[in-house]
């Protein structure tokens, strides 16, 4: 793998280079990313970012853009870009941090189509879409919000047009006939029975498209439950796909009864299908059946059940 150059970030400033970008000149490469004076860049940027300098690997133009503090939604980790997301404790106690610096090695492997018609031009490069980016920007910096969300606590600034482009009831809700009958006081609308790190982690998702980060607590399971029901709520099928994806690794014996009963509830055939397949396995019956949840899982679901006895009837 080619070298792709280095950029030096130190005291919260990206340092010159001697050229414009780096090139790998191959279809791979790594850049190096260099921070020194993690703590007083960690002061400098608080809630900001500072981005590398371009390299080139495989014919494109890319960059990382370091975030200290994490992004949006992403309090307490340090991420690069997409490249890497750890909980910012975990660095401060390892290893890698030393004399208050450390170094983000990224790797790029570009794959070209064989099968695509004509030839990438030398002269030109055309970067990768990132209008995600801009208008993840757009929710962080409250650019432009014409509505906000009530929720507990919290108070959420959004953009009508865009909330009402990626789901349906938000468009009823906002500009439809449920415009009427939401309940919106002259200052927001009230989310009732949602959680507001679940309501932060579904606009992460409106705005971006991307996977919402719900970190590695102790309730990671509960909370993608809690998110794959707001998904169904607002009609956002992908991320309620995404939501299923994820809890299909949550079920053992101590989960299974409330996440059938959910997978149920919300008309999820593949995240049913995953609990099956492990009900199925030698004594998993057996032991999800003396747990607490299986009783209130009989009288609650009972089409669940039927479906279960059909599944292991000889």
């Amino acid at each position: 793998m080619s070298f792709a150059g280095v950029s030096l970030i130190q005291d919260g400033k990206l340092w010159p280079s001697t050229s414009a970008n780096n090139d790998a000149g191959s279809a791979s490469g790594y850049h190096l990313l260099v921070v020194e004076g993690y703590s007083r860049t960690k002061d400098a940027l608080n809630g900001y970012y500072i981005e590398s300098r371009s390299f080139r690997v495989g014919g494109y133009l890319w960059l990382l853009r370091y975030y200290p503090n994490g992004s949006w939604g992403n309090a307490g980790f340090i991420s690069a870009s997409v490249i890497l997301a750890q909980h910012r404790d975990a660095l401060e106690n390892s290893k890698h941090l030393k004399n208050d610096s450390f170094t983000i090695r990224c790797d790029v492997l570009v794959i070209e189509n064989a099968d695509a018609k004509g030839s990438a031009s030398q002269f030109v490069t055309v970067p990768p879409p990132d209008m995600q980016r801009h208008f993840t920007d757009l929710l962080i910096a409250k650019e432009g919000t014409d509505v906000t969300f009530k929720v507990g606590t919290e108070a959420f600034a959004a953009h009508r047009c865009i909330l009402a482009a990626r789901s349906r009831v938000f468009k009823a809700e906002l500009f439809g006939p449920m415009k009427e009958g939401s309940m919106m006081t002259a200052d927001a609308i009230t989310v009732d029975d949602m959680d507001a790190r679940v309501f932060r982690a579904m606009l992460e998702f409106i705005y971006s498209d991307l996977e919402p980060e719900l970190g590695k607590e102790d309730d990671e399971g509960v909370m993608w439950q809690h998110l794959l029901g707001a998904a169904d709520r607002y009609d956002l099928q992908r991320l309620k796909l995404m939501c299923e994806d994820k809890l299909c690794r949550f079920i053992d014996v101590s989960t299974t009864t409330s996440i059938l009963a959910l997978a149920e509830r919300h008309s999820c055939d593949g995240l049913k299908k995953a609990c099956y397949d492990f009900l199925g396995a030698p004594g998993k019956l057996k032991a999800v059946a003396a747990t607490d949840g299986f009783d209130h899982l009989i009288t609650s679901c009972p089409s669940v059940m039927k479906e279960l006895i059909a599944m292991l009837a000889p």
